[in-house]
C-alpha cells in the first residue's frame, strides 16, 4: 500500500478510508499480509481525489457518482446522477416563481429538452428571482446570450465524449466532465471578467 500511496500522491490514512467506503476496487491478494495493486487503483484513486478536492463532491457522493458510471445505463442517465451530487443545488421554486417563468420560457424559445427536476433548471430560476428581489432586473439582459453560451459548452462537453474509444471511458469522461467542467467554466469566466474589465477600463481612458 505504500507503493500505491507513493505512485498516487495520496496518503495510507486516505486509501484505507477509500477502501471501507468502497471508493477503491479490491486488490489482488498475494499473501495474508500482501496485495498487488494495479495502474487502475492509481488511476481510480485520481479520479476520486479530484472529485472531492476540485469538484467539491462529498464521499458519499463520488460513491453515487462513480457507481452510475459503471452501471449500465445510458449516459445521460450518469450525466443527470452527476448533475444532482454537485454541491450547491437549491429546491425547486414554487410555480408563482417569476424565475422559474423566465427559465421556461428560455427553453422553449430554444427547444431544449430538459427534465423538470433538472438540477440547473432550479438554480438558474433561483437566480433570476435574487435578481428580481434584489432590484436587478437589468441583469436579465444576459439570459439570451448565456443560455447560447451554454449551449456552445455543452456541444463541445458531448463531443469530447464522443472521441473515447468505448462505453467505460465514455461513461468517465461524462462524469469528469459534468463535475470538473463548473469549476473550469467558473475559473475561465472569471478571468475572462478581469481581462474584459481592464479593457473597459483602457478604452474609457484612451
Amino acid at each position: 500500500m505504500s507503493e500505491l500511496s507513493d505512485r498516487s500522491g495520496v496518503s495510507v490514512a486516505s486509501i484505507k478510508f477509500y477502501q471501507r467506503e468502497e471508493l477503491l476496487p479490491e486488490p489482488e491478494r498475494t499473501s495474508p499480509n500482501q496485495s498487488r495493486y494495479e495502474d487502475g487503483h492509481v488511476e481510480r484513486l485520481r479520479l476520486v481525489r479530484a472529485l472531492i478536492d476540485v469538484g467539491g463532491l462529498s464521499v458519499a457522493a463520488v460513491r453515487q457518482v462513480l457507481a452510475a458510471a459503471e452501471a449500465d445505463i445510458p449516459l445521460d442517465w450518469a450525466m443527470g446522477v452527476a448533475q444532482h451530487a454537485i454541491p450547491g443545488s437549491v429546491e425547486l421554486p414554487d410555480e408563482s416563481s417569476a424565475g422559474l417563468r423566465e427559465i421556461d420560457g428560455v427553453v422553449a424559445e430554444l427547444g431544449w429538452n430538459v427534465s423538470t427536476d433538472n438540477p440547473g433548471r432550479a438554480m438558474a430560476a433561483r437566480v433570476i428571482d435574487s435578481y428580481l428581489q434584489l432590484d436587478h432586473e437589468e441583469l436579465l439582459s444576459v439570459l439570451p446570450e448565456y443560455s447560447r453560451a451554454a449551449a456552445i459548452v455543452a456541444s463541445v462537453d458531448l463531443a469530447s465524449v464522443a472521441l473515447q474509444p468505448d462505453r467505460a471511458r465514455m461513461a468517465e469522461t461524462v462524469v469528469v466532465g459534468t463535475v470538473l467542467g463548473d469549476s473550469l467554466l467558473a475559473g475561465l469566466r472569471r478571468m475572462a471578467q478581469e481581462d474584459a474589465s481592464h479593457r473597459m477600463v483602457s478604452g474609457a481612458q484612451s
